[in-house]
Formats: C-alpha cells, sequence, structure tokens
C-alpha cells in the first residue's frame, strides 16, 4: 500500500488514543504512514504508546511563523510575505495551482498556507491518500491540499467537529460531498449527519474506533475496592457536577465508597468547590491526569467506572468515549448516560447500566447497585468484554478504514470548484 497521510490538529494529544491505535494499527499492517500536524502538542502528559509510533511528524507552522527563508530583503517578513513565499514555491511543484485557488474561497489564510505546504509533502513523499480527525480545521487543511495535488481525502467526524454550535453546516456539507469517503464512530452519529445533511451524508459509514485489546486485558472484578472511577477531561460535556451529586446522594444512604476523578480542563475549580461545599473531601478527589498505564490500573482496581455524560448548554456532546471503552475491555462494570452511541455499547442490564443524562438519583441508584451487588457487576463486565472483542478489535477495525483509503480513480470524487 502506498503512503497515507494523516492531518490532525494537533499531536500527540493525551485524549485522544484513538488515533494512535489507529496508527500503530496501520504500521502493523506494514502501511507507511506520515503524520502532519497543524498545531504543537499542548498537553502535558500523554500516553506512553505514542513512542512506539513510528511515522515522522511534521508540523505545518502558521504562516506567521513560516517554515523556511523566502527571498526578501526586509529582515523581518510579515505573515503576508510568508504566506505569498509558500504560495509560489506550491504553484514550482504544481503549475495549475493559481486556477485552483478558487476552491479555497471559504477558507482563512492560515488553512491555505498550510494546505499549500502540506500539498508538497504528498508530492515529495508520494503519499496517495489523506485521511483528517474530525471535520474541523484538519478536514479543511486536508481537503484544500488534496485539491492542490490532485489525491483523494476522507475524514472521521467524531462529536466537537459535528454537535458544537459554531460548526458551520455549509462547510461541513463542502467536506462530506468533496471527501473520497467519510467515517463516523457510532450509529447516532450515522443517523444524525444522514438526517441533516441528506444526499451529500449518503457516503458515510460507521467504523468504531478499535481497541488494542493485547494491551487491554481482562480482569474478573472479585475482590475489589468499593472505588468509583470517571476518567475525562473537566468540561461540561462529561456531566460531573452530577456525578458529585451522586456521590452527596450515596454519603446520605450511608453507602461505602471513595470516587476518583481522573483528568483536568477548565472547571476544575469549579468542581473542587462542590465537592467543598457538600463536605464531600472525604469521598470525592480529582486526581489529576495520569499516564495511560496508571488509568488502566485505576480502572482494574476500581468496582465501577462512571461516563454521567450530557449534551453541554452549546450543543457539544461526547461520540463514543475511549476511556467507557477501555473500562469495559478492563473488566470494570460501568454506569453511563443515554447519550449519543452510549446506548450501542451500554445495554442497560446486559454490558452496563444505563441512566438519564443529568438524573443524579438515577445514577446514585446505579452506582450503589454495583457497590453491592458483586454477582451483577461479574455479570455486567464479562457480557461488556465480549460485545468489545467483537465490535472493537483495532486490527479489524483499521483494515476495514484501510478499504476507503485508496479508492479505485473511477470512485474518486470529481471536487467541485466553488
Amino acid at each position: 500500500m502506498s503512503p497515507v497521510a494523516y492531518i490532525v490538529k494537533r499531536y500527540p494529544r493525551y485524549s485522544e488514543t484513538f488515533i494512535v491505535n489507529e496508527i500503530l494499527a496501520h504500521e502493523a499492517a506494514g502501511v507507511e504512514v506520515h503524520i502532519f500536524a497543524l498545531r504543537p502538542p499542548s498537553d502535558t502528559h500523554f500516553q506512553d504508546k505514542i513512542s512506539r509510533v513510528r511515522a515522522p511528524v511534521t508540523y505545518l507552522h502558521k504562516p506567521s511563523q513560516g517554515r523556511s527563508n523566502p527571498s526578501i530583503d526586509t529582515p523581518n517578513p510579515s505573515a503576508a510575505t510568508y504566506f505569498w513565499s509558500e504560495l509560489k514555491e506550491a504553484a514550482q511543484v504544481f503549475p495549475d495551482l493559481w486556477g485552483k485557488l478558487g476552491y479555497a474561497a471559504n477558507e482563512g489564510s492560515s488553512v491555505v498556507y498550510q494546505a499549500a505546504w502540506l500539498a508538497q509533502e504528498v508530492r515529495l513523499r508520494s503519499i496517495t491518500h489523506l485521511h483528517a480527525h474530525f471535520g474541523s480545521v484538519a478536514t479543511s487543511v486536508a481537503r484544500l491540499a488534496a485539491h492542490f495535488a490532485a489525491v483523494p481525502y476522507s475524514f472521521t467526524a467524531h462529536a466537537k467537529d459535528i454537535f458544537h454550535e459554531s460548526v458551520d453546516p455549509e462547510d461541513l456539507r463542502r467536506k462530506l460531498r468533496d471527501a473520497a469517503s467519510v467515517v463516523t464512530v457510532s450509529d447516532y452519529n450515522l443517523a444524525y449527519l444522514r438526517q441533516r445533511f441528506g444526499a451529500d451524508a449518503s457516503r458515510v459509514q460507521r467504523i468504531y474506533n478499535g481497541m488494542d485489546l493485547a494491551a487491554l486485558r481482562y480482569q474478573p472484578t472479585a475482590g475489589r475496592s468499593p472505588t468509583i472511577l470517571s476518567v475525562c477531561r473537566l468540561v461540561e460535556k462529561k456531566g460531573l457536577t452530577y456525578l458529585i451529586e451522586a456521590c452527596d446522594r450515596l454519603r446520605q444512604r450511608g453507602v461505602e465508597f471513595t470516587c476518583q476523578l481522573v483528568g483536568t480542563g477548565p472547571l476544575e475549580e469549579k468542581l473542587r468547590s462542590q465537592i467543598q461545599a457538600l463536605h464531600l473531601d472525604d469521598w470525592v478527589e480529582i486526581l489529576g491526569p495520569r499516564p495511560q498505564h496508571e488509568v488502566f490500573a485505576l480502572m482494574q482496581q476500581a468496582s465501577v467506572f462512571v461516563a454521567p455524560y450530557v449534551v453541554g448548554s452549546d450543543g457539544n456532546r461526547d461520540g463514543l468515549p475511549t476511556a467507557l471503552l477501555e473500562a469495559m475491555a478492563l473488566g470494570t462494570p460501568c454506569v453511563a448516560t443515554d447519550v449519543t452511541g452510549i446506548p450501542e455499547i451500554i445495554r442497560d442490564g446486559a454490558t452496563g447500566l444505563l441512566v438519564d443524562q443529568g438524573d443524579s438519583d438515577g445514577l446514585a441508584t446505579a452506582l450503589q447497585r454495583l457497590l453491592n451487588e458483586d454477582e451483577l457487576g461479574t455479570e455486567l463486565a464479562a457480557r461488556a468484554r465480549s460485545l468489545i472483542e467483537a465490535e472493537f478489535d483495532i486490527a479489524h477495525n483499521a483494515a476495514v478504514l484501510r478499504t476507503h483509503f485508496c479508492p479505485a480513480p473511477q470512485l474518486q470524487p470529481q471536487l467541485q470548484e466553488m
């Protein structure tokens, strides 16, 4: 298989283990992958498995930073100078570039600049397909670079790039229409895209994010401490305020437990204040971010993993949370809310317990059941692992994704000029 480029906004990112899993699976199958990131990393903790990725990483800086020394006389060249220089360099590689710039009419200057740079790298490295994660700016760059370099592109649509109030419907429609293929991570997402975008989303297919099951060894629940665990960014859509309220209900009922929250985010201080106001300091602890191997160890020590997610006030919501899938794979009984694609994997009473979003009392009752009913937890965990093995094996799902990477020439879409 010819080299493939992965286009992402930032690389690496602590919360995007699914992208690393995917790249590692491609490399294990013998595919040469090149990673292009639009921004440098901003996290302080990363997954251990990043060190196993062989793919080179290229950062496509903004025009104000530049990547080379243009032929100019001024000592402090402006962003416009870098931008113009990049276009002239790209035009030497693609003589028809000037005629294709009309395709960029709705794009910002940084997208055009990064696309021109990426297109040259595509030609230099003999890359035949571009795949972007998230249908936002990474796909904007991939779409334009693919047009400049005359190669196909695809992208994976996840959550914020579909549901957030900032999503421009016409921009997403162009990307759906022009891509050689589009995948999304849940049946819920698939139905939403087809309902909203009609024929332009008719070719979207669902491929679940895969898991490296060899690294996720199932461990029976017997003998675990009465610990509730949640692993997520501390943001509104994760619903942690309702989890803290549920913990207050559990304390009032006299249930023995501790609750650990792993992660960081803009709501950390607000959540800490809520914990203190409810006098839960001895029951609920925010641990901050942890390396992946520590997260897995915490999951295998907990009696229950909880995903209390909600639809945010800005429309943002989760697609199919990786941490929830990991907990299911590791053998930790799960409680989750009925948001987006979660009911596809947490089937109430079969693979976990499902509650209404924002229902603190219902959440407390479900948590109490799993803290007190060992046999129920064991049964749910075993069936959850079976589901993960059947639907989320990374080697299989990445192989399915690769069938979208190099479509036959007659299947490549005719890109429509603006």
